[in-house]
Parts: structure tokens; sequence; C-alpha cells
């Protein structure tokens, strides 16, 4: 697969691309925020598609046997995850399958845990439904966070939690949280009776294989008190097909989310986004191993160069994801300045850290799964506009 290709995304509705005007104010950066590839899907899944395109008719469309397995078989090569095609359960992305969670198992003003810094939807499914937020920050040591699971243990003793949303592998910092750290949240969210409702989009783009932890396989107390969402929407760059698998091995809790499902009629899966899925979890094992070597060398060459030309900014390597959390705090910016200063001066359009909450600012998420000329690009602009900023700041 040609990863270097250079593919127009201008003029197709994309968010990254065509977006930008509306989000960021201007069309000229380079951008480099929302998480999907730059990259042309697996070969297997365009097939699929413009076979399935050939047919004509695109009738209302069910879940099949076939569709199911290949999530089975999936979870089973990739996560060494066995899983019955009974916990399966359809849902049109994986931030909805957050909402009607907390809707499912949640009443108005009962709390619910995250773990910030963290995607910003996980902060807006719970305010906006009226639960009260409880944050339970993660902790930094030079660059690498992990789980504060004490101070968890002093919310969750004090207070009355129904729910926490993990993510994992986490974004914006790339953790892939380990067996010890799941464990003890497992232990603390059973001995509390919390529900965890565990984000793991980002399971198989990871750099060390069989890293990831799937929750619900950890033992029988994880399978049955957890909802784990997947997708292949970032596995293998299909996320305008909105299709995600929501896994839930234990029958009252399955039943209580697909009533909440049930009730807003939205458990019907689409013709193309079925076809994609069932393709790429069948055949796009090999195309996803090329990406992912492909993605560890833009990490690579971005660590490289910010150590190198840049080193006011700190990256640490991510063990997952194709996300970069750039500690720009160094520079003493507000995250308003910080992002002024990307857009006009190095013409790029990047995430502000602020976004992901408590601890996010100071920071910016950076997108490296695209052409490595265009990573190549976005570190010239940068660092050309810091040489810029030293002389300004020297000067003043």
């Amino acid at each position: 697969m040609n990863f270097d290709k250079i593919i127009t995304r201008n003029l197709t509705g994309s968010d990254k691309w065509d977006g930008m005007k509306n989000i960021f104010g201007t069309a000229d950066a380079l951008p480099m925020w929302v998480a999907d590839m730059d990259f042309e899907s697996p070969p297997s899944v365009i097939a699929a598609m413009q076979k399935r395109v050939e047919h004509g008719v695109f009738g209302y469309t069910m879940q099949t046997d076939e569709y199911k397995q290949s999530i089975v078989n999936w979870m089973k090569q990739r996560h060494d995850w066995e899983i019955d095609p009974e916990w399966l359960v359809f849902c049109p992305g994986v931030v909805p399958a957050l909402s009607f969670a907390i809707q499912a198992f949640t009443e108005p003003g009962d709390k619910v845990v995250i773990q910030p810094p963290v995607y910003p939807p996980f902060h807006s499914v719970v305010k906006d439904h009226g639960r009260e937020l409880v944050l339970n920050p993660l902790k930094p040591e030079n660059g690498y966070y992990s789980m504060d699971l004490e101070a968890l243990e002093e919310i969750l003793s004090t207070q009355q939690v129904k729910m926490l949303i993990l993510c994992s592998p986490h974004n914006p910092v790339g953790r892939i949280w380990s067996s010890e750290e799941l464990e003890t949240l497992v232990q603390l969210c059973t001995r509390h009776d919390v529900l965890i409702i565990s984000d793991e989009i980002h399971a198989d783009l990871i750099y060390e294989k069989n890293a990831h932890i799937p929750l619900a396989k950890l033992s029988d107390e994880a399978k049955n008190r957890s909802i784990i969402c997947t997708a292949p929407s970032k596995t293998f760059n299909i996320a305008g097909l909105n299709t995600s698998n929501i896994i839930i091995p234990d029958p009252d809790i399955r039943s209580t989310f697909m009533k909440a499902l049930q009730l807003y009629h939205v458990g019907s899966i689409s013709t193309i986004g079925s076809t994609a899925a069932e393709a790429a979890y069948t055949d796009g094992g090999e195309w996803l191993d090329e990406v992912l070597t492909y993605l560890q060398k833009n990490i690579d060459y971005v660590v490289e160069y910010m150590g190198k030309h840049i080193p006011e900014i700190k990256v640490q390597k991510p063990e997952a994801t194709y996300l970069l959390w750039l500690d720009f705090s160094s520079l003493g910016m507000t995250p308003n300045e910080m992002e002024a200063f990307l857009l006009t001066k190095a013409k790029l359009a990047l995430n502000k850290g602020s976004a992901f909450g408590q601890g996010g600012a100071g920071f910016m998420r950076m997108n490296i799964a695209c052409p490595m000329a265009t990573v190549v690009e976005a570190m010239k602009r940068l660092d050309a506009a810091l040489t810029e900023w030293r002389i300004e700041q020297k000067n003043a």
C-alpha cells in the first residue's frame, strides 16, 4: 500500500479539511486535528463496497451471522479475546453509545467519573444529560501518564458514583493501561458498584502486539460490570460510515442498553457500513500491520525532530493511537494565544489541549496519520515559526 500518496480531500465534505474554515476561522492551514487518516482505506474494503454498490439495491440491512463472526474472529486474532456473537450490539457510533449508556444506567444528578485530560465528548455526554461530572485526573511524570488510583479510591469511597467512563487506549495521552492498573480499577468499581464504560475505539492502533487488554477479558468481575465500545472507524479509516459494535457480556446490562437504543430507534446498521466493516475485519489485518509500521515512522520522525530542533516542545511516544500530545507549556502562552500562534505563524491546525479538560492547558494534539511529506512540512512550519518567535522574545 502506498501511504506516501497525497490524496486531495478538499470538496469532499471532510470535517478535517473542508470544516477548517468553520472551526478555526481559516482554510489556510495544514489540518492535523480530527482523528481520521489521510490514507485510502484497505483495498478489500473498497472492493467490497464497490461490489455492493454494483448490486444496486440498498434496502434495510440486518446484522448477518457473517458480519458478527467477522468481529468475533478479529477479537480472537488481534486481542486473543473470545467473545460470543450474542454480546454484540450495533450502535451508529461510540459517542452515541456513551450517551445511550448514560441514559440507560444513570439518572439526572447522578455522578460519573472521567479521567482528564481526555477526549472532549467524555465531558459533554455527562453534562449534557444533566449528570454530575467527577474528575479523576491522570498523573503525569516526565510526560508519561498513569491513573491516580489512590484518588479514585477516595472518590468512590466518599461519593455516590454510578459510572466511570474509561478511555482505553487513552486519547490524547496515548497510554495502553497495564493489567495492574486495570485490575485495580475493576476492584475499586466492583467494591463500590460502579459500572465501567470502556471506550476502546483505538484498541487496534497499538505499536506492541497484544499490549492492549480488552477490559472485559481481564476477569469475570470486569466482564460482569463493563460495556466495551469498539468500532472499525479509526482502525480502517471508515469513520464516516458510522458503524460501531458495543460488546456487552452481561445479559442484564445488555438488555438494558438495548432498550435505550430501541427507545430512539437507532439500532439499524447501514448497508455500506455493514459491508465495509465485515470486509475490514475479515481481510484488513495485513493493511493494518502496514499502516502501523508507517505511523510508527511518522511518530519517530516527529519525536526526533522535536528533540533536535524544537526542544521547547516536549513529546512522549504514544503506546497507541496516531495522536501526539505536544507540551507547549514552556512557551508561556495561553491556549488561545497558542492556537493563534500555530494558525497564523506556523499555518497548522491542531486540537487545543484545553478542550480535553483539566491538565490539558499548555498542550496541543497533533494527528500524524498522513503521508510522511505532510509530517515533514508540519515540522518545517513549526520550526520556522518558533525560530521567528525566539528572535522576537530575545528582542522584546
